[in-house]
């Protein structure tokens, strides 16, 4: 299935190529997200009238990414969160992404839960970790995590 890309897919593409996909990543994933339209004529045509009103758009996208990248670096000493733990260190429970996206917001920083990349699954442990948040398919941010363990 050939569609045309309406923003940055990681691992596809850029705004307006067009690339082929298998179907049900086109119909089911990208063209109801409003990444793509199937690559009919007709849109083509449509495609190249909107070019620079979705590049503006693109822009501004990328723009608020590195002003919230420069947001959550500006917390040096990262966020902490207290959870209950053993003698040990290792906790009841573990610290996933709703935990450190509750503990950007209480610091200032408005993430989602989904932005929050954690490859190794959830925190069971405390200590300082460093977890990588994903803003924009172009802007990534850094951002430190300390678990305080309390009994």
């Amino acid at each position: 299935m050939e569609v045309i890309l309406l923003e940055k897919v990681a691992n596809l593409g850029g705004l307006g190529e067009k690339v082929s996909v298998k179907s049900g990543f086109g119909r089911n994933f990208l063209i109801p997200k409003g990444k793509a339209v199937f690559a009919s004529p007709e849109n083509v045509r449509l495609f190249e009238e909107r070019r620079a009103e979705l590049e503006q758009q693109a822009a501004e996208k990328l723009a608020a990414a590195a002003a919230r990248k420069a947001q959550i670096e500006g917390l040096s000493d990262g966020v902490t969160i207290t959870h209950k733990a053993g003698e040990e260190g290792r906790l009841f429970g573990s610290v996933g992404t709703a935990d450190i996206a509750r503990a950007c917001s209480e610091a200032g920083v408005e993430i989602e839960k989904s932005e929050v990349r954690l490859p190794e699954g959830p925190f069971r442990v405390a200590g300082d970790y460093t977890v990588t948040l994903h803003l924009h398919s172009d802007a990534d941010a850094a951002l430190k995590v300390v678990i305080v363990g309390e009994e």
